[in-house]
């Protein structure tokens, strides 16, 4: 029928068959960028952002981790994993950009690419709730997979 994986032979919706596959360790990494305006990042001190909901990063940090373990519950044809690890490191590049990036590992019969955006996705959002009192010209500009490891392919950006 097609070349998407979550349809069936008739075209309709459906879970992928994971049954058969072995069982190996798989990794991704993941990437969200976000421009704050220099409002905001006036406010950068000792590598966070301290309002009066707390800590930016640091609350981001644990967001993106939920968010990742609960890809499942969001995304209707993942598979419910249960993640080896997740780990989320957020900084600030030259151009003055916050970078977020989720690595999820997991041994399973499928990947966890899916994961890895959704945390790191959940960490921008959450910096962007964290901020709005300060600027609503917040802009989350891109997230995108930067490595998958593991299962048929690998790749790499």
């Amino acid at each position: 029928m097609s070349d998407f994986t979550h349809l069936d032979e008739k075209g309709l919706p459906s879970m992928v068959d994971v049954g058969a596959k072995a069982i190996t360790s798989r990794k991704a990494i993941a990437r969200s960028i976000v421009v704050l305006p220099a409002e905001v990042l006036q406010k950068l001190e000792g590598g966070d952002i301290q309002t009066k909901k707390g800590s930016v990063f640091q609350t981001a940090i644990l967001a993106g981790i939920m968010g990742a373990k609960k890809t499942s519950d969001l995304i209707p044809l993942c598979h419910p994993l249960g993640l080896d690890n997740c780990k989320i490191n957020i900084g600030v590049n030259d151009q003055n950009e916050v970078m977020i990036d989720c690595e999820a590992n997991v041994t399973a019969r499928t990947g966890v690419e899916m994961e890895a955006l959704v945390g790191a996705s959940i960490a921008a959002l959450t910096i962007y709730d964290m901020c709005k009192a300060m600027s609503h010209d917040i802009v989350i500009k891109e997230t995108k997979l930067i490595e998958k490891t593991g299962g048929k392919s690998d790749f790499r950006r």
